[in-house]
């Protein structure tokens, strides 16, 4: 590679106007109108139009008839404004666009077999034969990039509030924790295996035993178990251990640790406390542990109303000592 970026493809302002720049990127789009080629030029940050014109150099501008889409190059050139009415409010450096004096093309592509766009219509099917291209997209770019912008910002909280990051081992022993362990067969103990962690429970527990007080730990748990829909065989979660606190603490410190992710990520302020419900309560109005307090049908005790009722269902719970609820 001759050319060395400057710049990535979603950096460019008119504050740059007037400077030579050397760009690296995958062709987003083309556009030839014979003697001046457009090229939207495509890298994780964002967007750059590049243009080619003989005038600024024809041997760029012969290079660039032979580019097509997905087509990787590295290009350098100087930042020119938009003319007026051409340029793109939706782009955050759509207000200028490079004209290029070198062309470098690192590689050539094949015609995608689906559109690299979010509103794709490909079966997954495909989509996950091609996934080096489908993540190539930016919604998928975008996931990837916010999950990694939340494990950093979880870490910098717990690490603020005095937990330690310890990484526990992945082969380990079978724990009873209610699925089936995916199993490792050993090479050199042979007919003995290990067993891929659901999750590091035993490990945390000897951390504390051990006197480091506050444990983390962004991990990988493995359980051979049914899917479900919050969780799958290889999962990741936040693990986190703590001595000589309750329950009232461990909660105060996860409730920060969301309104700190919500506000980081997404600028959204979280109001503290969160609610909150005992288990008779929560079981009491929604049947369960876990409510979407969302939802709006709560159950009601209708025991009283239906002692009088002449339903033999209804006699028969109220005289074992049960309860009648509606919605």
């Amino acid at each position: 590679m001759r050319i060395k970026r400057t710049h990535n493809c979603g950096e460019l302002r008119a504050s740059d106007i007037g400077n030579t720049v050397s760009l690296a990127g995958w062709v987003q789009g083309r556009r030839d109108h014979g003697g001046l080629i457009f090229i939207d030029l495509r890298d994780r940050a964002g967007i750059t139009q590049i243009a080619f014109s003989e005038d600024s150099s024809i041997a760029a501008h012969k290079l660039a008839e032979s580019v097509r889409t997905e087509f990787v190059l590295a290009v350098t050139g100087k930042v020119f404004k938009r003319p007026e009415g051409t340029d793109n409010p939706s782009l955050p450096t759509g207000a200028v666009e490079v004209y290029i004096s070198d062309l470098e093309i690192l590689n050539t592509s094949k015609t995608p077999p689906f559109p690299l766009e979010d509103d794709t219509d490909a079966s997954e099917a495909l989509r996950l034969k091609y996934r080096y291209l489908d993540l190539r997209r930016p919604a998928l770019q975008k996931v990837l990039l916010t999950r990694s912008k939340i494990s950093q910002t979880v870490r910098n909280f717990l690490e603020s509030e005095g937990f330690t990051e310890v990484e526990t081992p992945v082969l380990t022993k079978s724990t009873p924790e209610g699925a089936r362990d995916y199993l490792v067969p050993s090479r050199v103990n042979l007919g003995k295996f290990f067993a891929l962690p659901q999750s590091p429970q035993l490990f945390k527990q000897i951390l504390m035993i051990a006197g480091f007080d506050r444990y983390y730990q962004i991990v990988k748990c493995f359980r051979d178990e049914d899917l479900r829909a919050d969780r799958q065989p290889e999962f990741t979660q936040i693990d986190i251990e703590l001595s000589f606190e309750d329950e009232d603490t461990i909660m105060t410190i996860m409730e920060r640790m969301m309104a700190k992710v919500f506000k980081e990520i997404k600028g959204i302020e979280l109001a503290l406390p969160f609610q909150r419900l005992p288990y008779a309560e929560a079981v009491g109005r929604y049947g369960v542990d876990k409510p979407d307090t969302r939802f709006g049908l709560e159950l009601k005790d209708l025991t009283d109303y239906t002692l009088d009722w002449e339903f033999e269902v209804f006699k028969n719970t109220t005289a074992s000592g049960g309860i009648i609820k509606g919605i």
